[in-house]
């Protein structure tokens, strides 16, 4: 919904005023728990902003008024669509509206893949529906991007909806068992217990969406299956909605392998970050090989996620850039290179 707006200047010309009123339901959902958003308004935004009641009054410059005036009726837009607005929907969304994108941010943060129990997993940045969006219309999609962009998480939810809408009959999650930097040694227990620890993210992420009394049984009938990748070799994957986690540490040989499982009616997501490998000796990394290798093949997608699309604790997104600047620029993913080097290549 566009709330009423009034706009007019004062006597100098230079300073541009506007009135929102936002419907005395959505006032309390739009400037937050003790006005927490309106605070990430006034620290993202130019415009100064008065709030007096339900009516929210705009100062500044032509340009910067017009933007919060967008802002905030966005932000509307999300509160009527009963959705939690906090600091980190506003920080996104006024991203979104200077990135000078199609998209409107009411758009992707009200985009719904999956509810349980009152719970609904939705995209909460641009790229990550973009990624979303690339995982329904290609048959295979790449995401790529550095650690908390919801890569192996917005995967996983796809995939548990398009088990429930029953366009396909199984869900297959796989990784490589390589450890990360570190000499584990011998594991103890049945072959199950041995790999449970390399396999434990994608645990987590599924018993987020699914009933967890529920995934015992369908593990047992086979329409969830959880397995190291060598476990892929030889197969044919049929009506199965396929996910291949950490795939910075496949070799080329495994990458090329569980790629050519794929089998009619089937859809795989590819997830990794290129700056975390953890193959021994210096080993190349597989998803390196297929970025170069299958970047123009059709109904392949390549989804890049940056430090701007992490969806953890603020910090993250900070680490991230810092040790992005202190390595190999060869380190760095295309979308990250775009952001740093104006002359990078556009996306295709």
């Amino acid at each position: 919904m566009t709330p009423r707006e009034n706009a007019a200047s004062d006597s100098t010309g230079n300073t541009v005023r506007s009135s929102i009123t936002v419907p005395p339901a959505y006032v309390v959902g739009l400037l937050g728990s003790r006005d927490e958003n309106l605070r990430a308004l006034e620290q993202l935004l130019t415009a100064d902003i008065h709030v007096r009641g339900n009516d929210v009054t705009l100062s500044g410059e032509a340009a910067d008024v017009a933007l919060a005036e967008r802002a905030i009726t966005e932000l509307i837009e999300v509160v009527a669509s009963s959705q939690v607005v906090n600091p980190e929907a506003v920080r996104h969304s006024v991203a979104m509206l200077t990135g000078a994108v199609a998209e409107s941010p009411a758009e992707v943060l009200t985009l719904d893949i999956l509810s349980r129990r009152g719970k609904t997993i939705r995209p909460k940045t641009l790229n990550q529906k973009r990624y979303v969006d690339a995982i329904d219309a290609h048959t295979i999609v790449f995401g790529i991007g550095p650690a908390g962009t919801g890569k192996t998480y917005l995967a996983m939810a796809k995939a548990v909806s398009a088990l429930q809408t029953k366009q396909v009959s199984r869900i297959i999650l796989t990784r490589p068992a390589v450890e990360a930097g570190e000499r584990l040694g011998f594991l103890p227990g049945t072959l199950s217990e041995k790999i449970d620890p390399y396999l434990r993210p994608l645990y987590d992420a599924l018993h987020d969406m699914m009933d967890p009394e529920l995934i015992p049984k369908l593990m047992s009938a086979g329409v969830i299956e959880v397995a190291p990748l060598a476990y892929m070799r030889g197969r044919t994957l049929n009506d199965a909605f396929i996910i291949l986690d950490e795939a910075q540490n496949t070799t080329a040989e495994q990458m090329k392998m569980f790629l050519t499982r794929l089998g009619f009616n089937s859809k795989i997501v590819v997830t990794g970050d290129i700056t975390q490998v953890d193959l021994p000796g210096g080993a190349a990394s597989g998803l390196h090989a297929a970025m170069r290798i299958l970047d123009r093949i059709d109904d392949i997608h390549f989804a890049e996620l940056t430090s701007a699309d992490v969806v953890r604790h603020k910090l993250v997104s900070e680490i991230v850039d810092a040790y992005a600047r202190s390595e190999e620029p060869a380190l760095m993913n295309r979308a990250q290179r775009r952001a740093s080097h104006t002359g990078s290549r556009p996306r295709r």
